[in-house]
């Protein structure tokens, strides 16, 4: 297996392990009210509702990630895509800061771990770009 490749299947898979934990965290507090892990905060329902649908989304971008690694050369996009979500991800969790809800002690290290995702995905998608591209060639 080319170096390239083994960096994309890594990237796949830490992404689907952080985001399966991340759903399940999600999950959990939509259905079973379980408290905010970084704030706290006991859901009602408003707020279990909005979880349920991130946790959902958050499932499927779980099996998006396991999906692309069956093929990683091919679809190595998913990638890019994933670092918008994480950048969006990103933004939500600094607005959380700035309103409060969330304090940076308990918002830096999911920060930091997703800047860190980022720069894994990236330098994945850019190191196995030429391999990604002679693979395509060759198809019709």
């Amino acid at each position: 297996m080319k170096k390239s490749t083994i960096w994309l299947r890594i990237s796949y898979w830490v992404g689907a392990i952080a985001d399966g934990i991340v759903a399940g965290i999600m999950l959990a507090q939509a259905i079973l009210a379980r408290p905010s892990p970084l704030t706290h905060y006991l859901p009602e329902v408003p707020y279990r509702y909005a979880m349920g649908l991130a946790g959902s989304l958050m499932l499927g971008w779980t099996i998006l990630l396991l999906w692309a690694d069956r093929r990683p050369a091919e679809r190595r996009g998913v990638l890019i895509l994933t670092n918008f979500v994480i950048l969006g991800l990103m933004g939500s969790g600094l607005y959380a800061v700035s309103a409060g809800f969330m304090s940076l002690a308990a918002a830096g290290p999911l920060l930091a771990f997703q800047a860190l995702l980022i720069a894994l995905f990236a330098s994945s998608y850019v190191v196995s770009g030429s391999s990604a591209t002679e693979s395509s060639r060759g198809k019709v």
